[in-house]
């Protein structure tokens, strides 16, 4: 037998998707509309499975709670921007692309200690990045979000299966491992 568990997490991020291209044929309009900013209420939905339960579970629920710390800390309320965007420059004017701080998640931010000199209102954009180096899609979203929650469940021995992530309620992408 395997059993399959999961937990739902939602935040509210920023995006775009500058390399939005559509056939108009399709999308019945040629409206570029993830190529602007825009924000989302996402949800990421964890999938853990197990051929063997310890304590009778796959694991407890709160083995996730890191996760939704990660998403409190890091990305609710921000923007996800790729580093590779056009518009990084014009978004970020102050500062270059090797003065960021990088994490092991495979992200990064703005060094907030190294713009001492900037106005308050500078400072508050730049905390309000998050920076990445891919497409902030839902499907590299949600691939990311498996990498950060397998590598991490890997430590405990439990195997995330799948993760599924809504940008809204109608539009998700769902990777598996």
């Amino acid at each position: 037998m395997t059993w399959k568990i999961s937990k739902s997490f939602d935040f509210c991020y920023g995006h775009r998707v500058w390399s939005q291209e559509l056939n108009p044929d399709y999308s019945l309009d040629p409206c570029l509309k993830c190529r602007h900013l825009h924000g989302h209420q996402g949800k990421v939905v964890v999938f853990l499975e197990a051929t063997k339960l310890k304590n009778g579970m796959v694991t407890d629920f709160k083995h996730l709670n890191w996760f939704k710390q990660f998403l409190d800390d890091v990305l609710d309320h921000k923007f996800i921007i790729d580093i590779n965007d056009p518009l990084f420059e014009t978004l970020l004017p102050h500062y270059s692309k090797e003065e960021l701080m990088e994490f092991e998640e495979g992200y990064k931010l703005v060094d907030l200690t190294k713009i001492k000199d900037e106005p308050l209102h500078i400072k508050e954009m730049y905390e309000g990045y998050v920076l990445v180096d891919f497409v902030p899609t839902s499907e590299n979203l949600s691939a990311w979000f498996l990498k950060i929650t397998s590598e991490k469940m890997q430590d405990l021995g439990i195997k995330v299966a799948s993760v599924e992530f809504a940008e809204t309620p109608k539009s998700k992408s769902h990777v598996y491992a």
